[in-house]
């Protein structure tokens, strides 16, 4: 369809236009600190109704990993969908916690940051909320994992939750900050900070 081939269309220009950048990781980096965010947009298909989670995990200063998907069931509130979502990158955190600790030290427990202050509400509450009762079970995994003190999660400001470039399309000045708060930099930049170049690199190693 033409709108199909508008978005086709759309992600070359995209495509065309990131050629030189990608994702720069802090050398000098404080270690152990790893950073979370999870989001939620509420209802945002419009004919299945369903939202759509949003998780991104940060180390060293850039994004190591993502995901962008679908709900698996419709939730019935903004907040509802903001806890799915928080339960989702909860799991991706255990892994992360679990691959990194073969590689190096980590320090510290994970943040996972949410800007929705009611779903932080409900990870902290030990006893089950009514508006949950009917949540899948497997999403209260997240309270689990915070009261075993394997994770802490705390309020963020909307215009500072990372995952939202994930849920939804976003205006260009919105879009371009996240990506660079993620660490998606202009490697031409990057070279030139560290005194050197692909260039200079190649012919010397």
């Amino acid at each position: 369809t033409f709108s199909n081939w508008q978005a086709v269309k759309r992600i070359f220009r995209y495509l065309k236009g990131s050629a030189n950048v990608g994702i720069v990781y802090k050398p000098k980096y404080k270690a152990g600190e790893l950073e979370a965010y999870s989001d939620a947009d509420f209802a945002g298909d419009h004919k299945t109704r369903l939202s759509r989670s949003g998780a991104v995990c940060k180390y060293a200063g850039g994004a190591i990993t993502w995901a962008s998907r679908k709900q698996r069931s419709v939730a019935l509130s903004t907040t509802e969908s903001e806890y799915i979502a928080a339960s989702e990158c909860v799991k991706e955190i255990v892994w992360l916690k679990e691959l990194l600790s073969e590689i190096i030290e980590l320090q510290g427990v994970p943040c996972l940051q949410i800007d929705n202050a009611s779903a932080v509400k409900l990870v902290k509450n030990p006893e089950f909320h009514k508006r949950t009762k009917h949540v899948d079970i497997r999403y209260h995994f997240i309270r689990q994992k915070y009261e075993d003190g394997e994770i802490t999660v705390r309020h963020v400001e909307g215009e500072h939750q990372l995952a939202d470039i994930l849920t939804k399309a976003l205006p260009r000045p919105r879009f371009e900050d996240l990506r660079m708060r993620l660490g998606v930099l202009p490697v031409q930049g990057v070279t030139k900070v560290l005194g050197g170049s692909v260039e200079n690199m190649t012919k010397h190693s």
